[in-house]
């Protein structure tokens, strides 16, 4: 039976982000959260699955690493994207400086690693 509530913390790291972080965005709304009965903050699932763009079922790619753009750098038309999964893993990825723009992505932000083979493709969380 699948769950209905994360803990804020659990949450945190689904979404990549730290706990901090989503305590801000309660606070400014970017992320709906509700209290359990002790006070505690907790999301509910029907958040976290909007947050993270929703089921991503077309991608058969069975390992997904959600982490934290910590660099990207574009040059010309490729671009690197650092992405950190668990300090102290740091995950380098070179994609199309044009998947860059289409996706968003700039340090800081929270996005999944999707491993295959030898090839890695990087989501916008």
């Amino acid at each position: 039976m699948p769950r209905e509530y994360y803990p804020a913390s659990e949450a945190a790291k689904r979404l990549g982000i730290s706990l901090d972080t989503l305590r801000r965005w309660d606070r400014g709304g970017r992320i709906r959260t509700e209290r359990d009965a002790r006070n505690r903050r907790v999301v509910p699932a029907a958040e976290l699955e909007r947050l993270r763009g929703g089921s991503t079922g077309a991608l058969s790619a069975r390992n997904r690493m959600v982490g934290t753009v910590t660099e990207v750098r574009v040059e010309g038309l490729m671009a690197q994207v650092e992405l950190v999964v668990d300090d102290p893993v740091h995950l380098v990825a070179i994609v199309t400086a044009d998947a860059v723009t289409e996706l968003g992505l700039e340090a800081g932000m929270p996005a999944t690693a999707v491993v295959k083979a030898t090839s890695m493709m990087i989501e916008h969380v």
